[in-house]
């Protein structure tokens, strides 16, 4: 994937208007294929730029730090460029990144659609998408809070901890339960966790409300962080199955812009 997209103008333009800005795409979209600096003759060889032009767009962009010089010669990326980096990734919001999906996913299944967090022992759900064909009442509006074993979304969570925080969340909630099947076992839940990390899919089959059950997936940023879970919630007897992979995707489609690479 090219470091920098095109610049477009109007509806058929699919090249920068100014060619000079076309060239430092290319001097960029080159340096960032190379882990080490690499030399102007070589630029020159790989973009096509002649010596002199390619060392005279170099050198601009070197006043701007978007290239550095370590040595005569030689050229990598330069930090500038990480610092926009980082403001671009501290402006990513996860909920802004999956209004669009989540709607997308709700127009296909007339089910609600949810959008939750962890927060301590809870997940906190901050969005939804939902509709009255759904079927059912929602209980659980924006800024609820449920205990993550008890939750598709929450179990995600819980089985990206290690064996003894999953123990020690057991023993500072006491795995209290909500309805008949709930799971209320730390051996049950460690069980129920080997089959999440396994699937990439966790489930909730009335554990937190009778007669609503839930899938969930998680989403990922680019460090590979579970950063919120996506779920459909459904009446029990109408949650399909085939609803899962198309949660799975919609979960990696907002991971993607958030800059995750499985």
């Amino acid at each position: 994937m090219p470091l920098f997209e095109s610049i477009c103008v109007g509806k058929e333009a699919s090249t920068p208007i100014i060619q000079v800005l076309e060239r430092a795409f290319a001097l960029l979209d080159m340096l960032a294929s190379q882990q080490e600096p690499v030399s102007l003759k070589v630029i020159s060889e790989r973009t096509g730029l002649h010596p002199s032009t390619a060392h005279r767009i170099l050198n601009d962009l070197t006043l701007g730090r978007f290239v550095d010089r370590p040595q005569a010669g030689s050229y990598r990326l330069g930090m500038r460029l990480l610092e926009l980096g980082n403001l671009v990734k501290e402006r990513l919001d996860v909920r802004e990144a999956a209004l669009g999906p989540m709607r997308e996913l709700h127009k296909l299944t007339h089910q609600a659609v949810n959008l939750s967090v962890r927060q301590g022992d809870e997940i906190i759900y901050v969005e939804r998408s939902y509709s009255e064909r759904s079927g059912m009442q929602v209980v659980r509006t924006v800024g609820g809070r449920a205990p993550l074993h008890l939750t598709s979304v929450g179990k995600l969570f819980l089985a990206h901890d290690e064996a003894a925080r999953v123990r020690s969340y057991a023993i500072r909630t006491g795995l209290t339960g909500h309805t008949r099947n709930s799971i209320t076992d730390v051996q049950r839940l460690e069980r129920e966790l080997a089959q999440v990390r396994s699937s990439g899919l966790a489930h909730d089959d009335e554990e937190l409300e009778l007669g609503v059950r839930c899938v969930a997936a998680g989403i990922f940023d680019d460090q590979g962080k579970l950063q919120a879970g996506l779920s459909i919630s459904a009446p029990a007897d109408r949650l399909e199955e085939g609803w899962s992979e198309r949660v799975r995707a919609t979960a990696a489609r907002i991971s993607a812009a958030l800059g995750y690479r499985s």
